[in-house]
């Protein structure tokens, strides 16, 4: 099923915190798959529950094949970052220059409830960055330079 996707710099649900997900339901598998199906026809290179109306710390991701990362935290980053131009399905027509780690190292679980480390570079490192702020209410024009 297609999710709406929430819009819009004061919309109380992006500027929130999200909560840990505890348990791995039915219910949030689900959410997972209908988020990975909503973000590719909305042609998107991530996504975060937040964006889709929940408040909960799931992201996913299309790094030429799909990466779901529940409750992730960045364990390790570069010194060296890199500044640039971000949009985001949450604010149609924005793009604005954003400066992130170059390569970072992410935890969290997988959609099957396993623990997973992922080392990220570049675009792929960005990406999860974009959509971790997600989860802490934070948005690309919060970043801006």
């Amino acid at each position: 099923m297609l999710l709406k996707i929430q819009t819009g710099q004061n919309n109380p649900i992006l500027r929130k915190k999200s909560e840990p997900v505890k348990k791995l339901t039915t219910e949030i598998k689900r959410l997972i798959f209908d988020m990975f199906q909503t973000m590719r026809v909305k042609d998107g290179l991530g996504l975060a529950a937040p964006q889709i109306g929940k408040s909960l710390r799931i992201i996913v991701v299309n790094a030429g094949y799909d990466i779901c990362i529940i409750n992730p935290q960045i364990t390790k980053s570069s010194e060296e970052k890199e500044v640039q131009t971000e949009g985001c399905l949450s604010l149609p027509e924005t793009y604005v220059p954003v400066q992130r780690y170059k390569e970072i190292e992410v935890k969290g679980l997988n959609e099957k409830g396993e623990k997973i480390k992922l080392m990220a570079k570049d675009l792929l490192a960005r990406i999860i960055q974009h959509e971790i702020d997600h989860l802490d209410g934070i948005l690309i024009i919060d970043k801006k330079l």
